[in-house]
């Protein structure tokens, strides 16, 4: 695909305020052709043709940006076989980073918006999401390692993570916290596991639901708040948690934790980026350290250990 080069953009920042009573996500809602709208976007797919830069839009080599009444319109000139998770690093880069969108919540709706407005069919526009992703990730993890990294964000930065975690697993069942869309739980269901895959959004438990029959493999969705998860005690062999406290304050992980170890027969991985400041884009709500992973630890009673690959580790002996 060529790119177009950026253009100057205006010097102010387009206003971005999301509405606090906006309906929550929904991946598989209905579309037309090339365009997703919802309470809070409107993102169009133009291809090659962009629009003539006006005062209000910000350009860059992807996007363009301007606000359309209550909305925020994003048009783009990507294509369908463009489009994987490295999706989110694009977004964040171009739109997010020099701070013309803020917000956690205004970035899931923009990149649903471009995977939407790329195929009127829900479920074809997400299951050639997931299938370029999925093999990127298996392409990224037979790659040596890079520099240690916080292992958050593109494809080539958590495939190591992904790696490094099913390292560290136990033979036998897993449940992953926090699964989003899901993609470390549909390679371990690939190579064979008993897989339980659970987040707190429904619309990306959905979503995951719908993909991996789609995707000819099986595993079992559970919407839940990690802290609070609906299954019998050593449910499970080892359960994944995965980039999921710095979403949460301190309080909630903690118990994040003590649920995590009630689940698991023998194992709990859990894995943090390590951060200077929390990034926003991304829903972080705090930093966490590695000295933070060795207090958890110590509070568990349990034997357990802290490392550094591509972000932090705490591996939990339960049993």
């Amino acid at each position: 695909m060529s790119v177009v080069p950026p253009a100057p953009v205006p010097p102010a920042p387009v206003a971005t305020a999301t509405d606090a009573t906006a309906t929550t996500i929904d991946p598989l809602a209905p579309a037309l052709p090339g365009l997703y709208r919802d309470a809070v976007v409107e993102v169009r797919a133009v291809g090659g043709h962009r629009s003539r830069l006006t005062l209000a839009t910000v350009r860059t080599p992807h996007f363009d940006l301007t606000s359309v009444g209550d909305r925020v319109r994003v048009e783009h000139v990507l294509g369908a076989d463009d489009v994987d998770d490295d999706l989110a690093g694009l977004v964040a880069d171009e739109l997010f980073g020099p701070g013309w969108l803020r917000g956690a919540d205004l970035f899931e709706r923009i990149f649903t918006g471009v995977v939407r407005s790329l195929d009127p069919d829900p479920l074809a526009a997400w299951e050639r999401f997931y299938r370029h992703t999925l093999e990127r990730v298996e392409a990224a993890t037979v790659t040596a390692d890079g520099p240690v990294g916080s292992g958050h964000g593109t494809i080539a930065e958590y495939a190591p993570v992904y790696r490094h975690a099913e390292a560290l697993l136990p033979p036998g069942s897993v449940l992953e916290m926090g699964c989003c869309f899901g993609f470390l739980a549909l390679r371990l269901a690939a190579a064979g596991r008993e897989v339980t895959a659970s987040d707190v959004a429904p619309g990306t438990v959905g979503l995951l639901g719908a993909m991996a029959p789609r995707l000819g493999l099986g595993l079992t969705t559970v919407v839940a708040d990690a802290a609070h998860h609906p299954g019998a005690d050593g449910s499970v062999d080892a359960v994944l948690v995965l980039h999921l406290l710095e979403h949460v304050d301190a309080d909630h992980g903690v118990r994040i934790i003590a649920e995590a170890c009630r689940l698991a027969r023998r194992r709990v991985v859990v894995a943090v980026p390590l951060e200077d400041v929390a990034e926003e884009t991304w829903g972080h709500v705090r930093t966490v350290d590695l000295a933070d992973l060795d207090a958890w630890g110590a509070a568990t009673g349990l034997a357990y250990d802290v490392h550094e690959h591509h972000g932090g580790w705490l591996v939990l002996d339960v049993r």
